[in-house]
């Protein structure tokens, strides 16, 4: 939890503290993480609301331990109460914040499991208003979504991106932000003659199957317009993926909608060129948000746009856009 506070991703995190540990411990370590992140404004709701303290007020590690106490107390039955308040205070110890340990017990035993009004719709569905006010009548089912555990596996959105391509044996297939791989896997099962997986992360592309060049794919590519069907999975804000990636929530701002459209852009515009005269181009993001899919579609005519929203279908929110060229 402190790395991810720290700015790293959830899912990496979790891989590299967890790979030794029992099953039901890493389980247990997933549960944790991802739960606190999704349900934390409603946990710092309750800080605020049974310690009257600011969250935002306290040392990392007190906040911390009083979001994993309240986590395991509030919306996890099957840890003991004394046992979830006896290990938040036992984490404020070894962190040195042994001053701070009868604050975190007091609050976390007069949490009681108490039904609360919670006092606003973002509270309520632990999501920043400015996303909420996005989605309009969407809203409120892409939120719920955000508080479930998905399946294990690869997600059903997720797997919707490559049929759009209508891959077949033979073909010439490049995927031009492929790392970790998920999509280019997939694509292979249609046995095309050649794979081509790009990206930028060259310790990420290494997971790709096929035929790997390390590049930037905002800049010319070092291909001419030799490929049957051309996919670019655009890095984006992720918000389609909130329930796999809660603290999404908690770091994305309105402004960084518009740099991450810059980069699609630049992206869709390459990937264009090497399209050959009658292939497919296909531009696909697991965000929700206008700026990054209808608007960046839009820079070339002719798209054909499929979307899917959290909560409305099973799995993860996609958008994506097709010309057949």
């Amino acid at each position: 939890m402190t790395e991810v506070e720290g700015g790293a991703l959830s899912d990496e995190a979790l891989v590299r503290h967890t790979s030794g540990l029992d099953p039901r411990d890493a389980a247990l370590a997933c549960e944790l993480t991802l739960g606190v992140l999704r349900r934390q404004l409603q946990l710092d709701y309750l800080i605020r609301h049974l310690g009257e303290l600011d969250p935002e007020r306290l040392d990392g590690p007190v906040r911390l331990a009083l979001r994993l106490g309240l986590y395991q107390t509030r919306f996890l039955e099957r840890i003991p109460r004394y046992a979830a308040v006896a290990e938040s205070v036992e984490l404020v110890k070894r962190a040195r914040k042994r001053s701070a340990a009868g604050m975190v017990n007091a609050i976390l035993r007069k949490d009681r499991g108490q039904p609360l009004a919670w006092p606003d719709r973002a509270t309520a569905w632990s999501m920043p208003e400015w996303m909420l006010a996005r989605w309009g009548e969407r809203a409120e089912a892409v939120a719920l979504h955000a508080l479930t555990v998905p399946p294990a596996g690869m997600d059903p959105g997720a797997k919707a991106i490559v049929p759009l391509l209508d891959l077949a044996p033979g073909l010439k297939f490049l995927d031009l932000c492929a790392a970790p791989g998920n999509k280019t896997r997939q694509a292979m099962e249609a046995q095309p003659s050649l794979v081509v997986a790009c990206d930028r992360s060259w310790r990420r592309l290494q997971l790709a199957p096929g035929e790997r060049v390390l590049l930037d794919a905002t800049q010319p590519l070092p291909f001419g317009p030799v490929f049957d069907r051309v996919l670019v999975d655009a890095p984006c804000s992720g918000t389609g993926t909130l329930a796999r990636n809660p603290e999404i929530k908690w770091r994305l701002r309105p402004a960084d909608l518009l740099r991450h459209q810059q980069r699609q852009r630049q992206m869709l515009a390459q990937a264009r060129r090497v399209v050959r005269p009658g292939g497919i181009l296909l531009y696909a993001t697991c965000s929700l948000e206008v700026e990054e899919n209808e608007e960046v579609a839009a820079s070339l005519l002719g798209a054909e746009c499929f979307r899917r929203w959290p909560g409305a279908e099973p799995g993860d929110g996609f958008f994506a856009a097709r010309w057949r060229c």
